[in-house]
C-alpha cells in the first residue's frame, strides 16, 4: 500500500490567513501593537524587539511578532531595519575637512601652536585633531599668556619654524592684546578669540542651555558658571561635560574656527 505525502501545513487554501506585509522598524513610524492597543512611534528596534513611545512619553517594548501590529489600520509585520548602508562620497574630519583615507601621522614640524591652557588643547584636538596630524602640527599650552614673551624668546621662531598663538579674550585695550602685540612677528602669529574663556566658545546649543552666564567682575569665571547653571562646583568634571558634547566644528563659534583655520595655515605656510 503506497503512503500519501502531505506537506506541513494541512489548513484547507479556504481557511489560511494570508501574510500580512513587511515593514521596516523606522525611527518615529506610528504603528498600533494588535493585543494591546498600545499605540506609539518607535524609538528604537533592537534583535526581537522594538520599542514605541506614546503621545504622553510612555514606553513600551513589544517582540516582533509576525501580524504583531497595524499601520494606518491595516495588519503588518515590522521587521529589523537593514543596516544603513555606508555614506556616499568622501569622509570629512570633525573640522569638516576631506578626511585622508590610510593616512599616518606626518612626523612633527618644526613649527608649533600655542593656545593657553589644556581646556583649549583639548577642545583644539577634538575638532582639528586628524587635519594637525596629517600636517604635522604640535599643539602645546602655556598654561597662561603672561609667559608669552619668554615662550617665544626661547622657541627662536624662524621661517621653517613657525609660532602661532592662540589667545583667549584677545580684544583692543586688554592685557592679552599688549602682550600679543610685543611678541607678534614675521614667522610668530598670534590671533584670539573674544570670549573669556574657551568654554564661551562653544554654542550654548550644544551644551544644552539657552546662553552662557554673566560672571560679575572678580569673580572666578568658571565657578561663577557651575553656580548660576546649578552645576556642581567642580570645573573638571564641568569641562567634561561641555566637551563630550563637541561632536564638529558645528558645535563651536565662527570666532574660534576662524583663528585656529589661520593659524595652521601660518604654521604649514
Amino acid at each position: 500500500m503506497r503512503s500519501r505525502s502531505y506537506g506541513p501545513d494541512l489548513t484547507p487554501p479556504w481557511k489560511r490567513t494570508a501574510p500580512a506585509p513587511e515593514v521596516a522598524a523606522e525611527r518615529d513610524l506610528v504603528v498600533e501593537e494588535v493585543a494591546t492597543g498600545f499605540c506609539g512611534a518607535v524609538t528604537a528596534c533592537e534583535a526581537g524587539t522594538v520599542t514605541l513611545e506614546d503621545r504622553f512619553g510612555k514606553l513600551r517594548v513589544f517582540p516582533l511578532e509576525p501580524r504583531g501590529f497595524l499601520l494606518d489600520g491595516k495588519t503588518v509585520t515590522l521587521v529589523r531595519p537593514a543596516a544603513a548602508s555606508a555614506p556616499r562620497g568622501p569622509r570629512l574630519t570633525a573640522s569638516g575637512s576631506i578626511a585622508v583615507q590610510g593616512a599616518r601621522a606626518r612626523v612633527a614640524r618644526a613649527g608649533r601652536v600655542y593656545v593657553e591652557g589644556r581646556h583649549d588643547a583639548e577642545l583644539v584636538e577634538r575638532v582639528w585633531g586628524d587635519d594637525l596630524r596629517i600636517e604635522g602640527v604640535v599643539v602645546e599650552y602655556l598654561e597662561g599668556v603672561d609667559d608669552l614673551p619668554a615662550i617665544v624668546a626661547e622657541f627662536s621662531p624662524a621661517p621653517d619654524a613657525r609660532l602661532g598663538v592662540l589667545v583667549d579674550h584677545l580684544v583692543p585695550g586688554s592685557k592679552e592684546s599688549r602682550i600679543a602685540a610685543q611678541v607678534t612677528g614675521d614667522d610668530v602669529l598670534v590671533v584670539g578669540h573674544p570670549y573669556i574663556d574657551i568654554w564661551e566658545a562653544v554654542k550654548p546649543s550644544s551644551v544644552g542651555i539657552p546662553e552662557w552666564p554673566r560672571v560679575p567682575r572678580g569673580q572666578d569665571w568658571k565657578t561663577g558658571v557651575c553656580a548660576a547653571l546649578g552645576w556642581p562646583l567642580d570645573t573638571p568634571a564641568a569641562w567634561r561635560r561641555i566637551l563630550s558634547n563637541v561632536n564638529s566644528y558645528k558645535d563651536l563659534q565662527p570666532e574660534l574656527l576662524g583663528r585656529v583655520e589661520e593659524l595652521i595655515d601660518f604654521v604649514t605656510g
